[in-house]
């Protein structure tokens, strides 16, 4: 009773939806599940894994751009069209529209102009890849619909919000935007990243990326919200854990005090 007390201090109650419950809950152990594969050495193929497990030799697979594009432009199509399907439902409303649609806007613009890309991506983890980030803007956005009428939360995160998507959003740009220096045209092999954050973590892009859903949460104080930015911080912090690893086993200077996504922590 006492989690629930504390819970519903800066969440909307949730709303009486079997749809949005039965998203959340499915979200939330969908990522936890891939955390826990991370953690075992059974990535999603794609980056620098796009090949780790025996079975993706087999599997259909498409180039990164492509790949890439597949699994962030329906999520942003979707943030585009929630302006046209929920118009004018109040500021908090139309900001989490618009933190949603910038966030895969940006993920769209850095694959089609700043990344540069040098493995491939199966099909069969782009699928569940593309469908997450699809059901999660929608939901995102519905579950926000749903509280309309209802009593604000006590503690009001709206504004605080806002701070934390501007500083994770521009953040992972920026260090996406360092991981593209390293290699120059026609190079494709990887490289040891350095600058920003990279200094004291080897994934500071997810670093923010938990911020940026944070922030969205902050936005939102729904359930869905909170239950996708926690769901995502665990796989993102496997996901850095086996990168950190990956590293380690490519690079015998690797700088051993860089941590994997949380600085001087993990």
């Amino acid at each position: 009773m006492v989690i629930k007390s504390v819970l519903f201090s800066f969440i909307f109650p949730p709303p009486p939806s079997l749809v949005v419950w039965g998203l959340t809950v499915t979200s939330f152990l969908i990522l936890a599940n891939a955390f826990l594969s991370e953690i075992r050495g059974k990535h999603l193929n794609y980056s620098k894994f796009w090949n780790a497990n025996p079975s993706a030799e087999k599997q259909v697979k498409l180039s990164s751009k492509a790949g890439m594009l597949l699994l962030y432009t329906p999520a942003f199509l979707a943030g585009l069209a929630s302006f046209w399907v929920f118009p004018h439902q109040g500021l908090r409303f139309t900001i989490l529209q618009s933190a949603v649609t910038l966030h895969y806007f940006k993920r769209v613009f850095e694959v089609l102009f700043i990344h540069k890309y040098s493995g491939g991506m199966t099909l069969e983890s782009a699928i569940p890849i593309t469908l997450s980030y699809f059901l999660s803007a929608v939901t995102m956005v519905y579950s926000q619909h749903l509280t309309k009428g209802f009593p604000e939360p006590p503690i009001n995160l709206f504004y605080p919000g806002i701070v934390l998507f501007l500083v994770g959003i521009i953040g992972n740009f920026y260090h996406h935007y360092l991981l593209s220096k390293l290699r120059g045209k026609g190079e494709k092999e990887y490289k040891i990243p350095k600058g920003g954050f990279f200094e004291l973590v080897i994934c500071p892009h997810y670093f923010f990326e938990i911020t940026v859903f944070y922030g969205i949460f902050f936005i939102s104080q729904t359930l869905y919200s909170f239950a996708f930015a926690v769901g995502t911080t665990m796989y993102l912090v496997g996901r850095s854990y086996s990168t950190r690893k990956w590293y380690l086993s490519k690079f015998e200077d690797f700088p051993k005090h860089v941590k994997a996504v949380i600085p001087f922590v993990f």
